[in-house]
């Protein structure tokens, strides 16, 4: 099959746009069921902390930690299969996605510059959680293990 062909989009611009424009950047799926988890277990946070570099999805004061619920397709999780490149608007993509990478580098460097911790929980960690109470047990003890350390980052 040649490679110059160009896949067309199955849905016209109006609708691709309707469909991106409901998604969310907060209170996402992955992040309520991890903020329940956290709450289930005593941990007690703030939701998208203003007052905090980056605005934190979870921001946990007693720990000095900010926590990111990264989606793996807008932050490029490295690796994963939900990170991939639409086949439509590839150069807009591209761009989109080095800003969005960017912008996680600069919020990381300020926030250790800060002194405060950092954990980012990806996109497909919460569902590897959700798929068995033993997965879910052992990264919530990595988590736990984080918060009760000294280790100043963590990415799951």
């Amino acid at each position: 099959m040649p490679t110059n062909i160009k896949m067309t989009d199955i849905k016209t611009q109006e609708e691709r746009s309707l469909n991106m424009a409901k998604i969310r950047s907060k209170n996402t799926k992955p992040e309520v069921w991890l903020r329940g988890q956290l709450f289930r277990r005593g941990y007690r946070y703030r939701k998208n902390a203003g007052s905090i570099t980056g605005h934190p999805d979870i921001w946990l004061r007693k720990y000095d930690t900010a926590v990111f619920v990264n989606g793996c397709f807008w932050h490029r999780h490295s690796g994963c299969k939900y990170a991939y490149m639409p086949k439509s608007r590839v150069e807009f993509w591209a761009d989109k996605f080095s800003q969005n990478m960017e912008r996680d580098g600069r919020v990381k460097e300020e926030l250790e510059k800060q002194g405060i911790r950092i954990l980012i929980v990806w996109e497909c960690t919460i569902k590897k959680m959700c798929r068995s109470i033993e997965n879910e047990t052992e990264i919530m003890g990595m988590i736990e293990c984080f918060l009760n350390s000294d280790k100043r980052y963590l990415e799951l």
